[in-house]
């Protein structure tokens, strides 16, 4: 067993000080592709070093990997730094060794940011599931391209019944996007006891109640969420403090729930007088291993 698979052994078994030290010495016996590129992924994905990951990844890319591996782990790098224009030449180059469903989700995310919509929604098509998460990327891209028909009739058709359904409250927000406002409500109310009440999609569900005048809702709405938060604070007040929650901790925590409740006692009287909330949509990013010689993935050490 050489130093690369012990240290994967290690690393499954959950001995990571143990299974890093021998990342670290396979990489003293030979720089080479596989050493670096394994070490590389654990300072990204393990101990959220991306300068010492990213120093790594080059010293492997300079190498010209034949595998996409390395060119992955880059586009990830680059996209958490934001470097938008990087992270796209190193995915284009990840998918012209060999097509990954990571490299496509992962450059969708790219196109939208730099702008090329249409692009990104081609790619997000490409690797959405039954109503996941990539699925609403791809329905708010259309919506963004003036696409409203096709987007409307793919948003008619999410499963809640499906593995990786994407939410309740995320469909309303689409519908919101669409101006299908009795959709929205719908699904505001049908998401609004399962989730965490939160001024960004509270504003979203008051503003399609305004819009399908239901202003008794809105007055219902508001007194229940400052009901809870006067409840939240209350306990914050309440909860004694400790090395691991300090006077400091509550009172930040204090000054957010009360920005939050000033937040909701205001939300009705602004989109009354023609507040529009803007949609929270952040294209989110995957990841995978990358670890050449993971036996639990199925990957072979690397071959020259």
């Amino acid at each position: 067993m050489n130093t690369n698979e012990k240290a994967l052994e290690l690393f499954e078994k959950n001995e990571y000080e143990a299974a890093i030290k021998l990342f670290h010495e396979a990489v003293e016996e030979s720089r080479n592709i596989q050493s670096l590129n394994n070490l590389a992924w654990i300072y990204f994905y393990e101990e959220e070093n991306d300068e010492k990951a990213l120093e790594l990844i080059k010293e492997v890319i300079n190498m010209n990997p034949a595998s996409y591996f390395p060119y992955n782990l880059l586009g990830e790098i680059y996209i958490g730094q934001e470097k938008w224009n990087l992270a796209s030449s190193a995915l284009m180059k990840s998918l012209s060794i060999q097509p990954s469903n990571e490299a496509y989700h992962n450059l969708a995310v790219v196109k939208y940011k730099l702008g090329d919509v249409k692009e990104a929604s081609d790619l997000f098509l490409r690797v959405a599931g039954d109503s996941d998460v990539v699925m609403y990327a791809h329905v708010k891209c259309l919506i963004d391209l003036g696409l409203k028909t096709e987007a409307r009739k793919k948003l008619n058709a999410f499963n809640v019944e499906a593995d990786d359904y994407v939410g309740d409250i995320e469909v309303a927000d689409l519908y919101v996007e669409l101006e299908c406002f009795t959709e929205a409500t719908y699904w505001f109310e049908k998401g609004y006891n399962d989730y965490a009440k939160m001024p960004d999609w509270i504003s979203r569900f008051i503003y399609a109640l305004y819009k399908t005048n239901n202003i008794q809702r809105i007055h219902e709405v508001i007194d229940n969420v400052i009901h809870q938060k006067d409840k939240e604070i209350k306990e914050t007040y309440e909860e004694e403090c400790d090395e691991d929650w300090t006077e400091k901790d509550k009172e930040e925590y204090l000054e957010r729930l009360f920005a939050e409740k000033s937040n909701y006692e205001n939300m009705a009287e602004r989109i009354l007088t023609g507040y529009i909330p803007e949609i929270d949509f952040e294209p989110i990013t995957t990841g995978a291993c990358y670890l050449f010689g993971c036996k639990r993935h199925n990957h072979p050490e690397y071959k020259e």
